[in-house]
């Protein structure tokens, strides 16, 4: 069978592309954003990237069946190809249903934020217990060498993501999946280019929760109001709450003597202690995505001790603040953080992590959400921890920056240019600042061009 993939290069696509790979397909795919770490790894597996949506792309490959991402949608010239010509088609999520989820364990990881890392604590866990679980995650985790594969049954791992499913399904993508363990991490108002509120977002998790089986078990922050209410709707399966602070409660995991940058921090299930995790990872966020993950893993049969010792070699995942490169010590990180509140978070765990040295946050607000506004409100108070702040101004932004820097203050600066932002860091930095650089694109590869400029400033 022959598939070719409208979207190839998204992170959920490009993990369709290699499950198909790994199924014995053949595989091409059509993008019109090719970059770093997908397209690397996809050109690895020996997949054909075409750039664009020209229709002669599906033409040439004569596919059996085209895979649609949901960022496509009608007027692509591919798209209207494949709609004339009478091409069989689905959605990702579907295509990952029908040929991969069935007969499977799904563990799915929900959520606005923590999906990928949460899915990659709890595939690693799963891994290092020998369970050697499928999975398909939304980034690249360095426990592993790629973000999906089909591995043994009965576990695989999902990132169940609330974005619509394709142009011809708007329902969630999570919705396909039917996991039998399911994390529910926390619940904002995100995506404003497809749900008009905060309730439409919390319909669809309702939805999920319906497709939980009662033998199941739903692991859930105990903190999040929003989550209440979704479980208020209506819920059928055992659930689980865990916190990252102290709790006697009977059936509530929470953690105990968090160390400052969450480096370190204790695992209990209502008085019950079963371990410290010691780790490479900071930031009180990512405690929380660790006590998901030895939850949702208890119920797959990992004791909470096993799960414990895993964690503690858990390496994180590319572009979750991730070091990019040490210039002159001034070090360069690559970030996902596209919501404030994500954006808060990371902040605050490099904060921990370095003191009283500089940090300059550089953010490109690339997201639909982001570029319509939604967010501008809680811009500049995610960013306080920041020294220094640089923000770039996209095209085609329904809005401008201005009332963020001058909410923010003199540390702030704006740029049209990626050039010039390079330029004006290669200026301003010095030996112990830490360079953020926030954006869920590719982000015209500023992270290194600036460590290439560097290089030649201090050669």
């Amino acid at each position: 069978m022959h598939i070719h993939i409208l979207g190839i290069c998204g992170t959920f696509m490009g993990g369709i592309a290699l499950l198909a790979r790994q199924l014995g397909m053949e595989v091409s795919g059509s993008d019109a954003n090719v970059y770093p770490p997908m397209s690397t790894q996809l050109q690895e597996q020996g997949i054909t990237l075409c750039e664009g949506y020209d229709p002669a792309h599906v033409k040439q490959s004569e596919p059996d069946l085209v895979v649609i991402g949901n960022a496509l949608s009608r007027g692509n010239p591919a798209v209207e190809y494949v709609l004339d010509s009478g091409l069989a088609y689905t959605s990702g999520p579907a295509f990952l249903a029908e040929h991969v989820l069935q007969q499977r364990w799904v563990l799915g990881v929900a959520g606005t934020h923590g999906k990928t890392t949460t899915a990659s604590m709890l595939a690693w866990i799963l891994e290092d217990c020998g369970m050697n679980p499928g999975y398909l995650i939304g980034g690249v985790s360095h426990n592993f060498p790629v973000s999906a594969r089909l591995g043994d049954l009965p576990f695989f791992v999902v990132e169940a993501d609330e974005y619509d499913s394709a142009f011809f399904d708007k329902r969630s993508k999570f919705i396909h999946y039917r996991p039998r363990t399911l994390i529910l991490n926390n619940l904002e108002f995100d995506h404003a280019d497809i749900f008009d509120d905060l309730d439409a977002i919390k319909r669809q998790f309702h939805h999920l929760i319906r497709t939980v089986p009662g033998n199941g078990l739903i692991v859930h922050a105990a903190d999040d109001a929003n989550l209440d209410d979704v479980i208020r709707l209506g819920c059928w399966t055992p659930c689980e709450g865990f916190r990252n602070t102290v709790s006697d409660q009977d059936g509530l995991w929470n953690a105990r003597n968090v160390h400052e940058a969450g480096e370190q921090f204790d695992v209990y299930l209502g008085n019950t202690s079963f371990g410290t995790v010691s780790w490479s990872q900071i930031g009180h966020h990512n405690v929380h995505n660790g006590m998901a993950a030895i939850a949702a893993a208890r119920h797959a049969g990992i004791p909470a001790v096993e799960a414990i010792r895993s964690l503690c070699s858990f390496q994180g995942v590319k572009r979750r603040m991730e070091l990019r490169g040490t210039i002159n010590d001034i070090l360069i990180y690559d970030d996902f953080a596209h919501h404030p509140t994500a954006i808060a978070t990371t902040l605050e765990g490099l904060r921990y992590r370095v003191n009283g040295q500089r940090i300059i946050a550089v953010l490109e607000p690339r997201s639909n959400t982001m570029r319509m506004g939604s967010h501008k409100e809680a811009l500049a108070p995610a960013l306080t921890q920041a020294n220094e702040v640089i923000l770039y101004q996209p095209t085609g932004m329904d809005w401008d920056l201005d009332d963020i820097i001058t909410a923010i203050g003199p540390q702030a600066r704006l740029f049209d240019s990626t050039a010039n932002i390079i330029k004006h860091l290669t200026d301003l930095t010095q030996p112990g600042d830490q360079v953020l650089i926030m954006s869920n694109g590719g982000f015209d590869n500023i992270h290194q061009r600036l460590i290439e400029a560097l290089q030649e400033k201090y050669a």
